[in-house]
């Protein structure tokens, strides 16, 4: 289930806890196929799969975190320092070309998460990318390895 699919949440079905008590049979079925608020007294309570919870859960969790990492790049685009003590200050190595298209992929990714099912692992791929690739541009062993002079070898015809 897709974040997108919660559009309209709350027009679901109202069940009161007295029908809950004698017919819980229904509710759950009425449950399985679309989220159902259950009322009592002044209080309401929704009443739906694990399933939809687990993905609303994910959803909201991981949305922070690509707002977060946006957030982060575009402070940098915009000339703030951000130390490498934050979660995503490792974005600080990459120069403004590079924070564009940084941008461009992950929003990009996102807009996808109502049309996909593999979207946030997507999203969490490309993230996991841009920091390999950040602890791989801020390495000294790696920019001496690509600037060392090479002892070639040509390969002869068997």
């Amino acid at each position: 289930m897709t974040l997108g699919n919660f559009g309209n949440i709350y027009s679901d079905e109202l069940i009161t806890a007295t029908e809950l008590n004698r017919q819980p049979g229904r509710v759950l079925d009425k449950a399985l196929e679309r989220p159902v608020t259950i009322t009592r007294n002044d209080q309401s309570f929704a009443l739906l799969r694990r399933e939809e919870v687990n993905s609303l859960v994910k959803a909201a969790t991981q949305s922070k975190a690509v707002f977060e990492t946006l957030t982060v790049a575009f402070s940098l685009l915009l000339g703030e320092k951000i130390g490498f003590e934050h979660p995503y200050g490792w974005l600080s190595v990459f120069d403004a070309d590079d924070l564009q298209e940084f941008i461009k992929e992950l929003s990009e990714a996102f807009r996808l998460i109502d049309s996909s099912t593999t979207a946030w692992e997507m999203i969490d791929a490309l993230i996991h990318e841009w920091h390999e690739s950040s602890i791989a541009y801020s390495s000294p062993e790696l920019a001496a390895a690509f600037n060392a002079e090479t002892d070639e070898v040509p390969l002869t015809k068997p």
